[in-house]
């Protein structure tokens, strides 16, 4: 089953996949495991290839998510090194030869070397779509997100879990807090408008219009 509603991108584990068309591309996303961590998958619709954000959990449900596209698995790009963000690297790697890259800070941490190792201001291709690497320090090192942009000019982020509805990821010190908050404001907030899709490692999907108000607020409270 495929979800095509636009509201919030919204997934529940073991539930349908969800589906947006953006011209060039092909974004689906579902959510995976008792963390309900969310998966995406972007195919580029000219040539097939198709790149996983995060090979979170249940790897034969992932099978199942590339399967829904061209079938083929290109690149997976782990957002950060947190477990719950790559259980299934390993098994999604046997099965398909992926290319993988991770943000290079992180890289050490993960079960299996990224053949990548991503800094700010890298790119990403698939086919013939191109994505932004966005480093965001804080929640992790080497936490990363990347930037799509469709065939309106749209920007779509998808940012694992250093920006959620409502503030940035959960850190440890406030010193990862100021990072963190100041690499978003400074690299994703100050450089997108506010149409800009917020697609996050857990929960719903928002835009960079809904948070921007609250940019404040989150340094005041400091979380």
């Amino acid at each position: 089953m495929v979800d095509t509603s636009p509201d919030a991108a919204h997934v529940e584990t073991g539930g349908p996949f969800w589906l947006s068309n953006l011209g060039h591309a092909l974004v689906r996303k579902v959510s995976v495991s008792e963390m309900n961590n969310n998966c995406y998958l972007v195919t580029c619709r000219r040539t097939g290839d198709q790149l996983l954000v995060d090979a979170a959990a249940e790897p034969e449900r992932l099978a199942e998510l590339v399967s829904a596209g061209s079938g083929r698995l290109t690149t997976v790009v782990t957002t950060h090194q947190h477990w719950d963000h790559h259980r299934a690297l390993e098994a999604v790697v046997a099965a398909h030869s992926p290319r993988t890259a991770a943000g290079a800070p992180d890289a050490s941490a993960l079960p299996v070397p990224p053949d990548v190792e991503l800094t700010q201001g890298d790119r990403v291709s698939i086919g013939e779509l191109v994505l932004d690497v966005i480093a965001l320090r804080g929640h992790t090192p080497g936490s990363v997100a990347l930037a799509l942009t469709d065939g309106a000019g749209r920007a779509h982020l998808f940012t694992g879990d250093s920006l959620f509805p409502g503030g940035v990821g959960r850190v440890t010190t406030p010193e990862d807090f100021t990072q963190l908050l100041d690499d978003v404001e400074s690299r994703v907030f100050d450089v997108y408008p506010d149409n800009t899709v917020v697609h996050p490692g857990h929960g719903d999907s928002t835009t960079l219009g809904a948070e921007r108000p609250h940019l404040e607020e989150w340094r005041a409270r400091g979380w």
